[in-house]
């Protein structure tokens, strides 16, 4: 097969797998539809959406064997300790920032949650979201369009800010029916984080270090497992959108200095 046509089926392949994803994971199709487990307090949507995981991930890695053996992901040995040396603190001190601004907006705290369910909506549901998402937004889509930029000389940083758009985009969805300012709050803030996990990817070649980072940075949200409160408060906003809009302003810079 010519090289030229080889390549427009990987492309083409990426590209479906990518929506496929994110469809998926948006909606929770198909567990949705089959899984329905109730255990202590637990709500029952959270085991959908980690079985949808597990399909996501079957997909991802048969698709990719398959049709793209060459595409790679990231998910290796290589650069993980330096990356984590280099980026974890700062990812670190935002999460714990995040941590901070989610018990100061929801205090005072009115549930009482099981043990169970602080374990599995706070924290394993997390490590799912973390590996998905850096899947498809920065192993896929970012050099998806990185690769239909090459030949232009700053495809990287256009590749990490485009996909920062559309991940800060997809959390639209995740706020609606809520306050305009919420839901512009919402994408500022996402887009600054896309920011900082896609320039850390591409700094160090390693997706496990977004994964690692996205997880700490989402598994702060914690506190939620003890407030009834769905939305978010004025002081969370206040605090996190400027954070992550300087991170952002970070990593752009990070990423001009390649």
């Amino acid at each position: 097969m010519h090289k030229s046509t080889a390549d427009r089926r990987e492309l083409t392949v990426i590209a479906a797998l990518t929506l496929l994803i994110a469809v998926m994971e948006i909606t929770g199709v198909p567990s949705v539809f089959f899984v329905n487990i109730q255990i202590a307090d637990i709500e029952p949507f959270y085991f959908a959406l980690m079985a949808n995981f597990l399909i996501i991930g079957a997909t991802a890695f048969l698709l990719l064997r398959f049709f793209c053996p060459q595409w790679r992901l990231g998910f290796t040995k290589s650069g993980l300790a330096a990356g984590l040396k280099g980026y974890g603190i700062l990812g670190g001190a935002v999460a714990l920032i995040g941590l901070i601004a989610f018990c100061i907006g929801l205090y005072p705290f009115d549930r009482q949650p099981s043990a169970a369910k602080v374990l599995v909506e706070g924290v394993i549901y997390y490590v799912g979201v973390a590996i998905v998402e850096e899947i498809y937004v920065r192993g896929l889509l970012l050099n998806l369009i990185e690769r239909l930029l090459a030949k232009r000389r700053d495809s990287a940083l256009l590749a990490v800010i485009t996909s920062s758009v559309i991940f800060g985009a997809g959390h639209i969805f995740g706020t609606l029916g809520q306050h305009p300012l919420v839901i512009v709050s919402k994408v500022l803030w996402t887009v600054g984080m896309g920011m900082f996990f896609g320039m850390v990817y591409k700094k160090t070649c390693n997706l496990w270090i977004p994964v690692i980072i996205h997880f700490l940075v989402d598994v702060c949200a914690m506190p939620y497992c003890f407030s009834s409160m769905g939305g978010y408060a004025n002081l969370t906003l206040y605090i996190l959108v400027p954070v992550y809009m300087v991170l952002g302003v970070y990593s752009f810079v990070q990423m001009k200095k390649a």
